[in-house]
């Protein structure tokens, strides 16, 4: 080692098995210098020892309280059901581990808002896994738009229908207590995609939910019109049912437009492209894997101070904004996003 290098070693803690985890989050935590995922926790035990086993993860619990007492846990990713995320990213806080939470934060924005402000008080690192912003084509956008190229921003549209794949088509199409459905499965992650591409929080909006026949006793389609302070409207699309509709934005603004394609996954994928009066130009992106760029913002929060890649506070507010979706949807009416006050730090 260097000398004046500092070097960190964080053990993670991952609370839930997920398939989340085990296509990106594993690898992520491990591409960091010093990170590794050393526990992992199931109420099922024996897939939990299975899981850690398949994953190279020395040990498996089957209590939160168990891997939190863990002296080698610095940090848990929680990506249970979302009823659960609650008293398990309370729990951490307490026991003082660095926390990071799978969107949406809760399924009340209360909840939420009590989550943020633990992690604060016991002064850990907190941040919400909303991939999308970390992709380099949401960064090139961001860009784009903050360079004036386009103009003022008048509208924006966003197309992420989707096909749900068959091994995650269980609580989020089955289980209302857990906060299935389309709105706080997708939605909130167009919410903070809008937020952080404008750089301003949507006002109010009006929505319609539909069932396509894939989930029961919840919605598994939406349409919404999200009203933006400085007077944009943002339209979006969400399904579980729409297998080839490609996914993508647009930006138009009162210079020029921005078209991007491919661009709402998980896969360093996609194209961007300008029109201006000087024509039609595709932005040259260099890819990279967005959670292995997320989680190297959390690491270096960790080490040297600042913040996620996606803070606790872009999560209540992507929440918020779902949650607003959802009453929209259900009461027929435009609703105004409740923003809570949040303390100031957090």
């Amino acid at each position: 080692m260097l000398s004046g290098v500092r070097f960190m070693k964080t053990g993670w803690g991952f609370i839930g098995a997920s398939t989340i985890a085990k296509q990106w989050m594993i690898d992520a935590v491990r591409a960091q210098r010093g990170h590794d995922v050393v526990a992992v926790m199931s109420s099922d035990l024996a897939r939990g020892q299975a899981y850690a086993d398949a994953n190279q993860i020395g040990k498996a619990y089957d209590l939160v309280e168990a891997l939190l007492a863990d002296e080698e846990v610095n940090a848990v990713y929680v990506s249970t059901t979302n009823e659960l995320h609650k008293d398990q990213v309370l729990a951490a806080a307490a026991a003082g581990k660095h926390v990071l939470c799978e969107k949406p934060l809760a399924v009340e924005l209360n909840d939420a808002v009590e989550m943020v402000i633990a992690c604060r008080k016991a002064g850990v690192v907190m941040g919400t896994n909303h991939h999308l912003r970390n992709a380099a084509t949401h960064q090139a956008i961001r860009q784009q738009i903050e360079s004036g190229v386009i103009g003022n921003v008048v509208g924006m549209r966003i197309f992420h229908a989707v096909e749900l794949p068959g091994n995650l088509q269980t609580w989020r199409i089955n289980k209302p207590q857990a906060g299935g459905g389309v709105i706080l499965d997708i939605v909130v992650h167009d919410a903070d995609t809008v937020r952080y591409l404008l750089g301003e929080d949507p006002v109010d909006v009006m929505a319609y939910a539909q069932n396509g026949g894939m989930a029961s006793g919840l919605e598994d389609g939406s349409m919404t019109i999200m009203r933006m302070p400085n007077g944009a409207l943002v339209q979006s699309h969400e399904s579980f049912v729409v297998p080839h509709a490609g996914t993508g934005l647009e930006v138009h603004g009162t210079k020029g437009s921005i078209f991007a394609r491919g661009v709402m996954t998980q896969k360093p994928v996609g194209e961007v492209e300008v029109v201006t009066d000087q024509g039609r130009r595709f932005l040259d992106i260099d890819h990279h894997n967005l959670y292995v760029h997320s989680l190297a913002k959390f690491a270096t929060a960790i080490e040297d101070g600042g913040e996620a890649a996606v803070t606790g506070v872009d999560g209540i507010k992507s929440l918020a904004v779902a949650l607003a979706v959802s009453k929209s949807a259900a009461e027929g009416r435009r609703v105004e996003v409740n923003y809570p006050d949040i303390p100031p730090g957090t």
